[in-house]
């Protein structure tokens, strides 16, 4: 059904790389909130979770003196823009739909407005539950960056959405067969 699980991009070497970098807790929790989501405002949770795991792999990390410093990142910050084009490139070459590649990779490159002139943009379905996503599992300061997991654990949780949406996405098929 699916051509690419989150399973898949997750344990993928460049996903790895760059969640290292924003959280792979924060990822996991947001794209967790996007399942949810995707069911109050049918999207596709597929889409959906796949859009929020990646929406945070193009942040750079900010240092000053050794230190985050939130305010350099919040001046300067185009993350939505470089994680857009990294998720995209990754999602082709793992063997995603381009169609979904495409719309995954929009939704992260407008998950948030920091770097958008403000209210001019009327976000899509799967943009708003991306966008709402984050924001749900967000901590002032940026903290969330900084949430914990486990390994073990962090792939226990992105198995268990992968068999969620594969069942949601099976029941879906039900429905229109009948």
């Amino acid at each position: 059904m699916r051509n690419v699980t989150l399973e898949q991009i997750f344990v993928h070497p460049i996903t790895q790389k760059y969640l290292g970098r924003s959280g792979i807790a924060h990822a996991i929790a947001v794209a967790e909130y996007a399942y949810m989501f995707s069911k109050e405002f049918d999207v596709n949770p597929d889409l959906a979770a796949k859009a929020a795991l990646l929406h945070d792999v193009g942040h750079y990390t900010w240092y000053r003196d050794g230190e985050w410093d939130y305010e350099l990142y919040k001046e300067n910050d185009i993350h939505a823009i470089k994680g857009a084009s990294r998720a995209h490139k990754l999602l082709i070459r793992i063997g995603e739909d381009r169609q979904s590649a495409k719309e995954i990779a929009v939704a992260i490159l407008l998950h948030t407005d920091s770097y958008l002139p403000k209210g001019e943009l009327e976000l899509k379905p799967l943009q708003q539950v991306v966008a709402m996503a984050d924001e749900a599992d967000e901590e002032n300061g940026g903290k969330h960056h900084y949430k914990t997991i486990e390994e073990t654990d962090a792939l226990e949780r992105i198995r268990a959405l992968d068999e969620q949406i594969e069942l949601d996405l099976q029941e879906e098929m039900s429905w229109i067969r009948e």
